[in-house]
């Protein structure tokens, strides 16, 4: 059987990308910068501003149909000072039209008016259009000219090899995302087989127990299966792998919870899911009545959930 076609799954795939870059940020600018050990303060964390970007840029400007995530990031570096990354995930390419460029020199724009701090932004590229490659947006008129450049990674350009070579546990993401792009229309046990490479390839690498259950979400839904029962399959030959001790954690507990007290494992799972989206939204200061609406969750499962 054929995997679901690419519509019906971007949403999904864009949700993973953001939650996984806030798992693993760490990693990630260790895996683009060379030099990051040397130029990053980790010890004083980062700074996520979602909200402060929403409210410069909205994201229905991007356009219907637009695939894309943006994350603006804080970071401090070794010297003291404070810098501001933008980090720009094209999950669907929008070749001719100029949409990422002009979107990128805008964001630019409003950051640096509202902050006026040096500012970094990539783009990485993780869709399926080889000749799609984004780099700078350009503008002149009567001998005035303007040239905005930004950094860019394109996933399909990788080296299958040198990700799994590589023991930055971030490798393991672009490596989920490039053997989907190389694999469409891959059957349900073809897609199986990926997913139980990709888990191997993660747990090779040293990570804390929170990186590694983001990583596997990650790597288990970013590709979907066609039959839902799959998931089901593929979840329970990673359980025998790790014997009687699991280490999803606080999911697998959360789950095997609600399958003792009669909830079948696909509800499971969705009110596992509503629960992930109301830790977000409370995050991002969405009141708990607000949540409640929106998720149908009782107010005190709301309550009880920690950011």
């Amino acid at each position: 059987m054929k995997r679901i076609n690419t519509k019906s799954t971007s949403k999904q795939d864009d949700r993973l990308w953001k939650s996984v870059l806030e798992t693993v940020f760490e990693e990630f600018l260790l895996f683009i910068y060379p030099d990051a050990c040397d130029l990053f303060d980790f010890a004083r964390g980062v700074t996520y501003l979602d909200k402060e970007l929403d409210l410069l840029f909205p994201p229905e400007e991007g356009g219907k149909g637009v695939r894309f995530v943006d994350k603006l990031v804080k970071v401090y570096l070794k010297d003291g000072s404070e810098k501001y990354i933008l980090v720009h995930i094209e999950v669907q390419s929008q070749k001719g039209k100029n949409d990422l460029e002009k979107r990128m020199f805008r964001y630019f724009c409003r950051v640096k008016d509202k902050y006026d701090v040096p500012i970094t932004a990539i783009a990485v590229l993780a869709d399926d259009n080889a000749s799609y490659r984004p780099a700078r947006y350009q503008e002149e008129f009567l001998g005035t000219r303007l040239t905005y450049k930004f950094e860019t990674y394109k996933v399909l350009d990788q080296n299958e090899a040198d990700l799994r070579a590589n023991p930055n546990p971030f490798a393991v993401c672009v490596l989920t995302s490039l053997l989907a792009l190389k694999r469409k229309g891959a059957s349900d046990d073809e897609l199986k087989g990926m997913k139980h490479d990709l888990y191997d390839e993660m747990m090779r690498r040293n990570m804390v127990k929170g990186k590694r259950q983001g990583i596997y979400d990650f790597l288990t839904f970013f590709a979907h299966f066609e039959n839902p029962d799959m998931l089901s399959i593929f979840e329970n030959e990673v359980k025998q792998k790790q014997g009687k001790e699991s280490t999803m954690g606080t999911r697998e507990y959360l789950l095997d919870k609600a399958k003792k007290e009669g909830m079948d494992l696909e509800r499971a799972k969705a009110h596992q899911e509503k629960l992930e989206i109301a830790r977000e939204m409370k995050k991002d200061g969405i009141s708990n009545e607000q949540i409640t609406k929106f998720t149908k969750l009782s107010s005190v499962e709301i309550e009880k959930l920690k950011v």
